[in-house]
């Protein structure tokens, strides 16, 4: 039995990635400061360790006979961390540090983290792969670029396996939708289910490439499977489709039964119009691909499938 130190755990993409190391026989330990995550989220077989992922004694306790890491602690709101600069860079870039410390420090245990697709800014229209250049346009977007800088430094430095990945749009059970740092879906999918209408920021035709929880879990399994040959790079989680938001809305009616209510306000400054990942780097070198389709993901997540 392989045991593996989760950070976040409790939270939405955290505890399913726990369910899926579980089912395979592992030992998870989860460190989390349960400032968004739940209790409820984990099997009663979890040792959740309190604490933050910028507090080094807090890492290092945990991480004690694990045999990897996966870092997925942070703050999500790119609101939040515009407006709380400082606090956010001290969880989502010096907590990186601190994890790729003590990995290192406990004998060089890989560490497969998450970054964001924020780091390309807006990459304008097209599948977006890793080679584009990175332009973050927030202070969210600006840390997860640097944990990725300090990963490599962790690989070509420190000698660490460490594996990142670049996530779009995810989605999924447990993802709370009164939740600042929820994503659209589950925003729209709590006011449709309700019957209550839905706010569109512009005139809808932005697209996402949405991607299921349980296919991000799989990018990060694998990862962390081949963290020796893939150490020091980042890949993108993303599916390769694209869906602009009046079709989500239409998918969400129609799986509900109703036709939602649609209200248009001013487009936000700085919102991105187009984004599309490109997941051949992923498939190529890590096997990793997304399987899930969108509407049998929204099946899933509305108890339908």
């Amino acid at each position: 039995m392989a045991r593996y130190l989760i950070t976040g755990g409790c939270g939405f993409v955290g505890s399913h990635l726990a369910d899926a190391l579980l089912l395979r026989g592992d030992d998870v330990v989860v460190l989390d400061n349960m400032s968004t995550g739940k209790r409820g989220n984990l099997d009663a077989s979890v040792r959740v360790v309190e604490g933050d992922v910028s507090d080094p004694d807090a890492v290092s306790g945990a991480i004690k006979g694990c045999v990897g890491v996966f870092h997925l602690a942070g703050i999500a709101s790119v609101a939040y961390c515009n407006e709380h600069w400082r606090e956010g860079h001290l969880t989502n870039q010096t907590g990186s540090v601190t994890v790729f410390e003590a990995a290192a420090r406990a004998g060089h245990i890989p560490v497969v983290y998450t970054s964001s697709a924020a780091v390309y800014g807006d990459a304008g229209a097209g599948p977006i792969a890793e080679t584009r250049p990175t332009r973050p346009m927030t202070a969210y977007g600006a840390d997860k670029l640097g944990s990725e800088l300090h990963g490599s430094i962790a690989h070509g430095v420190h000698g660490l396996s460490t594996v990142g990945f670049r996530p779009f749009n995810i989605y999924g059970p447990r993802q709370d939708p009164s939740s600042a740092y929820s994503g659209v879906i589950s925003i729209f999918n709590d006011r449709i289910g309700r019957g209550l209408p839905v706010t569109v920021f512009g005139d809808g035709m932005q697209t996402r490439d949405f991607v299921f929880v349980a296919d991000v879990v799989s990018f990060l399994l694998a990862g962390m499977a081949h963290a020796d040959a893939a150490a020091g790079q980042v890949f993108n989680i993303c599916t390769g489709r694209t869906t602009t938001l009046l079709d989500l809305i239409g998918i969400l009616g129609r799986l509900h039964g109703i036709t939602p209510e649609v209200r248009h306000g001013e487009a936000r400054v700085g919102d991105i119009r187009d984004s599309l990942g490109d997941p051949a780097r992923a498939a190529s070198l890590l096997g990793a691909s997304a399987h899930v389709p969108l509407e049998k993901g929204l099946s899933i997540l509305l108890g339908r499938d």
